[in-house]
């Protein structure tokens, strides 16, 4: 009986290829076109999306974007090929491909890829530690439209999320380890998650319960008492309600409590991006900064980390020793 090639294809959410108001043009109108994450009527988005929002949005996120920008590109896009490289070394006879589900590398380009390389079995890992329908549903819609244009397809490893798993956990609590010991512990740790609009969960995404698994397991890991940290949500869009409590609304009211020093992680980010490097290390430290805060630190996405790239590993080698 002939053994099956297994592949592995990383898939992250994407980034504008430049810096740039048409570059960034070009990623928010696929980005926002997808009804996974915006599901309201087309008739209704299209004339908002493309006469207002792409035209305002677009100049302002490119300014934004070149203040985080690095060297050798977008931090996510940096970061994620670090990874994928990383986990190539790990598994040297395992093709591993990137793919993004909005912009470039392409999530086609990754599969054909495998494809060609003569897959028979794709372990398919989005970086997304918590499920939401909005980000790794997304990812299993995507690759399955690709794949209905496709004569043969790959059996698929779906892993759906790994929110608790513990090499995840044991990484997240290292990195605040590293953190407090470097920085000193602070009044209070906030463990920060991209919001989704409430409807999605009152409707069946159980997003949030997978942020909050997250959150106590790294908690318990670090022997907090429930008063040291909190849970929010970061970069809300939109006028609809988005899960709460707010990040930065919670921000500004902790110097008022008591809240002098804090350091803030966001567990659901793989990779440092826009969102974390500019939205929480800059605006939101400016927000605790004029509310009478006087310390705050970013602690860092997991990024190439050495424990990250190990939960990698781990979760596709469960993947390959499962029965068939």
């Amino acid at each position: 009986m002939r053994q099956e090639k297994f592949g592995v294809l990383l898939v992250n959410l994407g980034t504008p290829e430049a810096p740039t108001s048409s570059a960034v043009k070009r990623y928010l109108a696929e980005f926002l076109s997808d009804k996974r994450v915006v599901d309201v009527s087309r008739l209704i988005w299209w004339p908002v999306l493309n006469g207002i929002i792409l035209p305002i949005r677009s100049p302002r996120v490119a300014k934004l974007y070149q203040s985080v920008w690095m060297d050798e590109g977008s931090p996510l896009m940096v970061y994620s090929r670090r990874q994928q490289a990383a986990l190539q070394a790990r598994l040297p006879n395992i093709p591993v491909e990137l793919g993004m589900s909005y912009g470039q590398p392409a999530l086609k380009s990754a599969i054909d890829k495998l494809h060609d390389a003569g897959v028979d079995r794709i372990i398919l890992l989005p970086l997304y530690p918590q499920y939401s329908c909005s980000t790794n549903a997304a990812v299993f819609d995507a690759v399955a439209r690709h794949f209905a244009q496709m004569r043969r397809i790959p059996s698929l490893n779906f892993i759906r999320d790994y929110a608790e798993h513990p090499a995840y956990i044991a990484a997240l609590a290292q990195t605040i380890k590293t953190s407090f010991a470097q920085h000193g512990e602070p009044d209070m740790l906030l463990f920060s998650f991209h919001g989704i609009p409430q409807r999605y969960a009152d409707q069946g995404d159980d997003y949030p319960q997978r942020c909050r698994a997250t959150t106590r397991a790294v908690a318990d890991a670090l022997g907090l008492s429930a008063e040291r940290y909190m849970m929010t949500y970061q970069s809300r869009f939109g006028r609809e309600q988005w899960l709460t409590p707010f990040t930065d609304k919670t921000i500004e009211q902790l110097p008022a409590k008591g809240v002098k020093h804090l350091q803030v992680i966001c567990p659901g980010f793989s990779a440092d991006c826009l969102e974390t490097l500019e939205e929480i290390k800059v605006q939101n430290k400016e927000f605790f900064i004029e509310a009478g805060g006087t310390q705050f630190e970013y602690i860092p996405a997991l990024n190439d980390d050495a424990l990250h790239v190990e939960l990698f590993y781990q979760l596709v080698m469960e993947q390959m020793t499962r029965p068939a």
